[in-house]
């Protein structure tokens, strides 16, 4: 009976303990888990689409200007809070496989953002701005938000990836601040009498942009001169962002007349020039390919809520399938930089969840050797 007690003590410590080494992996940074993937036709078109995260928990892209898939199309970056908070995670974009990059405190995840290398990401958890090693895994503190200002929305890389751009606040007031990645001050660009938002820095030039809320969008030196306001067209500004080259910036119209459809406009800095680009069956998100040739978009409309892409030349559109996101604003609908895949967002299924799309039947690939 000792014997037969004994077995029994050891076999329970030892259960003991693999269930406390299991627990203990769920929020570990490294961890690795299998693939999540399910593949759909979907309702309104019967296209394919595979959801990639589990409904089971929210699963969200970074922002509509930061990098999520690599360059070489190959994984994934985004945030899940599937080990109890929100954290980023690198999904195999060949056989699904997740590995946890992070394990830290009010992770925001839309700053989650590669580095033009492909070889590190940033991200603000808290007061803090970190940059993070993909390879070891290191993370390092570049930059604590002081005592008496708070931080204003949105963070991004440059394409020269030497520093991480963002705002912060004083009551109305704001500051655009840029931290070097080696050991450097912070230094201010400009200030504004108003809280920015979502800076990023121009390709091929040494400006960066800033919106005011959804009324103005700004352009300034990286040296803080000539900050200015640019023409846009009338009513309401949606998701901005430059073209890969630098020479346009593109962005969404919302009219006022809400009987009006959305438009996607380009904005040519270097003239302060605005023109229309299509008319869009209310888009309420876009992103482009890497040759802006493509657009693929969000719609609101409650009776069509579609994943569409919109041709350029032709203006004609592609329904490609349903996104019924009850909040169609988030779906973030964006290009791989092969312009072969699609990706978005969407709670169609429990919670938040990443889908994705294969397009090469309607859209040509792209070059992507550019961060």
């Amino acid at each position: 009976m000792a014997g037969i007690a004994h077995r029994i003590s050891r076999r329970s410590l030892l259960v003991s303990g693999l269930a406390a080494t299991r627990l203990l992996a769920v929020g570990s940074k490294g961890n690795a888990f299998p693939s999540e993937w399910s593949r759909y036709p979907d309702p309104a078109t019967e296209l394919e689409v595979l959801r990639l995260t589990d409904p089971e928990h929210t699963s969200t892209l970074p922002a509509w200007y930061n990098r999520a898939v690599a360059k070489n199309s190959s994984f994934l970056l985004y945030t899940s809070d599937r080990s109890g908070s929100p954290q980023a995670f690198r999904m195999d974009l060949k056989a699904g496989g997740i590995k946890q990059l992070t394990d830290v405190e009010s992770l925001d995840p839309a700053s989650l953002t590669l580095t033009p290398d492909n070889r590190s990401f940033c991200y603000f958890a808290g007061r803090a701005v970190y940059l993070t090693s993909l390879a070891t895994l290191h993370e390092r503190e570049l930059y604590q938000i002081p005592t008496g200002w708070e931080r204003c929305p949105g963070m991004s890389v440059g394409p020269d990836g030497t520093h991480v751009t963002f705002a912060e606040r004083q009551g109305d007031a704001s500051r655009l601040r840029m931290v070097p990645f080696v050991p450097a001050p912070a230094r201010t660009v400009v200030e504004a009498p108003f809280p920015m938002a979502d800076p990023i820095a121009r390709p091929m030039r040494a400006q960066i942009l800033y919106r005011q809320g959804d009324d103005a969008l700004w352009l300034v030196n990286s040296d803080g001169q000539q900050a200015h306001k640019l023409k846009v067209a009338e009513g309401r500004i949606g998701a901005a962002n430059w073209a890969p080259d630098g020479k346009t910036l593109l962005y969404l119209n919302f009219p006022t007349d809400p009987k009006q459809l959305n438009t996607i406009h380009e904005q040519t800095p270097d003239t302060n020039t605005d023109k229309l680009l299509a008319k869009t069956s209310q888009f309420i998100q876009f992103g482009s390919n890497r040759d802006t040739t493509v657009f693929v978009g969000a719609s609101r409309n409650v009776g069509s809520p579609y994943i569409l892409i919109l041709l350029r030349v032709t203006r004609r559109e592609l329904t490609l399938c349903e996104h019924k996101a009850s909040h169609p604003e988030t779906v973030n609908p964006m290009f791989s930089p092969d312009s072969q895949r699609i990706f978005f967002q969407s709670d169609r299924h429990g919670k938040p969840a990443i889908y994705s799309m294969h397009v090469q039947k309607f859209v040509e690939k792209t070059e992507s050797d550019v961060g």
